[in-house]
Order: C-alpha cells, then sequence, then structure tokens
C-alpha cells in the first residue's frame, strides 16, 4: 500500500491559483476524502497526485519517491495507482471480464495471472455472476463495479475516485458507498476520494479534507468536523445548520432578532457572536428556553421537519417522526437547545450569503 506526501503544493493556472500550500500525509491504508464545493481545488488536487497535473510549486511524494516536483515529474502509468472517474468509462464491445482484464493484457499479463486476478476482483466487488455480460446489460452501479475491479486488478498502491457515485439514483448511491469503504477496509488500500456530497464524505472517510477557494478550511474525522468546526463556512458546509446572531453578557446569549429571547452561555467570548445549531439538536420541550409558534411541518417519515417562529427568526427543528401526530401549525411550542457552537460575529456569515446567491 502507500502514503502519499504533500508539501507546500500550490497550483495556479495564469493567473487563477486554485490550490494554495497544501501541506499533509495520508497514512498507509487511510480513506481521505477532499470534500468542497465545484471549483475548490479538489479535483486539481487528485489530479496533482495521480499525474495528470504538475503542481506550480511544492512537493508529492508516494511513500519515499518523489513523483512531483522541481524537475521531477514521474508519469501516471508509473505512480502505480488506480483510478475511478465519475463516468464509468466502460468498452461497450467487451464483456465484464474483459473489461476488467485490460489493464493486465495491455501489460502482456500471462493468460493464466489474469485469469486469477480477474476472478479475485470480480468476486471482491459482486460480479463474478456476471462475467461474461456487456454494459449494456448492467445497471448503473454494476457499471461503476466494473470500472472499480479495474481500477483494482492491477493491485495498484493507490485509489484515487473522482465522484464516482454521482451518477447513480439516491438509493444506489447510498448501497455503493457501503461497497466501495468495505472493499478499501477488506484490501487495505490507500483512498484519495473526491465529492462534493457531504454525507458521502461523513460515511467512508477516515478523515475529511474541507476545502474552500483552494484553501484547506479543516482536515479531521467526520465527528470533529461535525462537531467542532473551525469556522462557519465548515459548519454550514457539513450538515443542515442555522445561524443565528446574538449578544453575549452575563452568562447568556441574547438574541434581538427572537424578540430578546436567550439561551445559557457559559463560554469564554462575549460581545456580538453568532451561533451555530444543527436542528436535530433543537427539540420540543414543556420546559424549553425559547418560545414561538409553529409556522410549518414536513413529515418525512422518520423525522418531522418543522419551523418555528420566535421573534422575527424562523428556527428549524429535525424532530422525531412521531411528533408529527402531536403538533398543530399555529400552536405555541417551546424548544429546548442540547448544543450549538458560538462564533466570532465577523462578518462571514454574510459572505457566505452573496456567495450562495
Amino acid at each position: 500500500m502507500a502514503t502519499v506526501t504533500i508539501k507546500h503544493v500550490t497550483k495556479a493556472f495564469g493567473d487563477n491559483v486554485v490550490l494554495k500550500e497544501f501541506n499533509e500525509t495520508f497514512a498507509d491504508g487511510e480513506f481521505i476524502t477532499l470534500l468542497g464545493p465545484s471549483g475548490c481545488g479538489k479535483t486539481t488536487m487528485l489530479r496533482i497526485i495521480a499525474g495528470f497535473e504538475k503542481p506550480t510549486s511544492g512537493e508529492l511524494y508516494i511513500d519515499d519517491a518523489l513523483v512531483s516536483g522541481g524537475k521531477t515529474f514521474v508519469p501516471p502509468e508509473k505512480r502505480s495507482i488506480g483510478m475511478v472517474f465519475q463516468s464509468y468509462a466502460v468498452w461497450p464491445h467487451m464483456n465484464v471480464f474483459d473489461n476488467v482484464a485490460y489493464p493486465l493484457t495491455i501489460k502482456k499479463t500471462s493468460k493464466a495471472e489474469i485469469k486469477k486476478s480477474v476472478s479475485r476482483v470480480l468476486e471482491i466487488v459482486h460480479l463474478s455472476q456476471y462475467a461474461e455480460r456487456f454494459p449494456n446489460q448492467l445497471s448503473g452501479g454494476q457499471q461503476q463495479r466494473v470500472a472499480l475491479a479495474r481500477a483494482l486488478v492491477a493491485a495498484p498502491k493507490l485509489m484515487l475516485l473522482d465522484e464516482p457515485l454521482s451518477n447513480l439514483d439516491a438509493k444506489l448511491r447510498e448501497s455503493m458507498r457501503f461497497e466501495i469503504k468495505e472493499i478499501q477496509r477488506q484490501l487495505g488500500i490507500t483512498v484519495v476520494y473526491v465529492t462534493h456530497d457531504q454525507t458521502e464524505a461523513m460515511a467512508m472517510s477516515d478523515r475529511i479534507f474541507l476545502i474552500n477557494r483552494g484553501v484547506v478550511q479543516q482536515s479531521g474525522s467526520p465527528e470533529e468536523i461535525y462537531n467542532n468546526p473551525a469556522n462557519q463556512f465548515v459548519a454550514d458546509f457539513l450538515g443542515k445548520v442555522d445561524f443565528f446572531k446574538g449578544v453575549s453578557d452575563g452568562g447568556a446569549i441574547t438574541f434581538p432578532a427572537m424578540g430578546g429571547q436567550s439561551v445559557p452561555y457559559s463560554g469564554p467570548r462575549t460581545g456580538k457572536v453568532e451561533i451555530a445549531v444543527r436542528p436535530e439538536n433543537i427539540y420540543f420541550t414543556p420546559d424549553g428556553v425559547l418560545s414561538g409558534t409553529l409556522e410549518s411541518q414536513y413529515y418525512l417519515g422518520d423525522v418531522d421537519d418543522c419551523r418555528v417562529r420566535v421573534g422575527d427568526t424562523l428556527v428549524r427543528v429535525i424532530a422525531n417522526g412521531y411528533e408529527y401526530k402531536t403538533l398543530k401549525v399555529g400552536q405555541q411550542v417551546r424548544l429546548g437547545v442540547r448544543d450549538f457552537m458560538v462564533f466570532e460575529d465577523n462578518g462571514l456569515l454574510e459572505q457566505m450569503l452573496e456567495i450562495q446567491t
């Protein structure tokens, strides 16, 4: 397997700097996800690792070998990587076996070794029974597994995946997440995975690198980033969240837009603040710290997705699905808040809103 060491990597296209000072080591056997909005630089970083792009500055090592940097550049075919793209890119005129065997065929591997290696990898991706079928006889998920098997068959040290599930429907995408993760665990292979889908990142990753405008905003385990975001962008991008402006003073944060209602707070920040609260951490309770009017609710089966008017502010509450039977639009309710994050009111929220609009 492989480690990937990235030292001060920057990439610019003319005057447009798309990746700034990326510094990190991806450990042997880790599942790394590069996460972020479109155009943030995540795919550029993947292409630099693959050898499809050269860094403008900095160095990239796979294990202890320098593969990009200075006058050194090792081409993609000599980096011992497997690559899976967004499009399945399977050959329509070849059956499953021949599609998967292709990387070994062009290396002039013996027929006996090809049969052994292809049979093994088809078993891993649960496609053994489809070896003689052609791509037009397969579902989208099966075609993506063919692409995955083809990338695995040459036993690469490193697997790179560029939004491989984005063309699949929602239910198939969910099942494929767990299949890819299980294959990675089974083989112990190092994976670098690019996506803009936060749920994919949360479900599959050992570590997430959340990138915005070419800069890593935060890296860490899914739990670390979700529960302890470094800034408002991270809190907003990963998971559902609402932001409320308030004033911290005297052991409480008071919200002018909520009619002066407040929540207890014993943290270090004082003065103008923004709190970020995830809607699953707000709940209906008779002795809640906030009071308001239930303005709408959307029954989604497992949850009741509600909006509560508190002063001039709409507060989102994701309640248990059973709550739908007991709540009525227009009724007065009280809300408890079990957890929230407090940030300095530095205008970042307004910047994010401008970007989104």
